[in-house]
């Protein structure tokens, strides 16, 4: 979509979490954020779980020196560089407000709903078409209560609690 705007050379995308960007020691977590920068130069760097690189408490490591990084290389690239962070809301509002310069640099924050019931439902009966499973008589209606039921509190799964990966029973 950006490229075809005109805003981005490739428009090609890529993902990464903490991993992909904190090192294991001194010195190894500009070098790891300043490599997957430059693989997203001209296209979409999607940060998964961003919230995960703010510290938390008194936890030292080197979360803070990526953010830092992506924060200055946002800045050196923005014609060059989108960047995308997603995890769940109020630990996204603690990881914005985990570095002075950071809130500012994202101009919008979407939040997702979850997902309705009848909507869980139905994504649980494409999973299993796509299984080839079918449903038998009164499933559906069994379903619909475990998914209502479902405490959806900021560990709920939204559509991952009805899908083939969920271990409830």
């Amino acid at each position: 979509m950006y490229r075809s705007m005109g805003l981005l050379k490739r428009g090609h995308l890529v993902e990464v979490d903490r991993a992909g960007l904190v090192g294991q020691y001194v010195g190894l977590t500009a070098i790891k954020t300043e490599r997957v920068i430059r693989k997203a130069i001209d296209g979409v760097l999607f940060v998964d779980e961003a919230y995960a690189l703010a510290r938390d408490g008194e936890r030292l490591d080197f979360g803070d020196e990526a953010i830092e990084t992506l924060l200055k290389r946002m800045e050196d690239n923005r014609h060059r560089l989108v960047v995308i962070v997603a995890g769940y809301p109020r630990l996204m509002h603690r990881f914005l407000d985990s570095n002075p310069g950071l809130r500012s640099r994202f101009s919008r924050e979407i939040t997702f709903p979850d997902y309705a019931t009848s909507e869980l439902v139905a994504i649980f009966g494409r999973f299993a078409a796509e299984s080839e499973y079918e449903l038998g008589e009164g499933a559906e209606e069994v379903l619909y209560g475990i998914l209502e039921r479902a405490e959806r509190d900021e560990s709920f799964g939204n559509a991952r609690f009805a899908g083939p990966c969920s271990n409830r029973r």
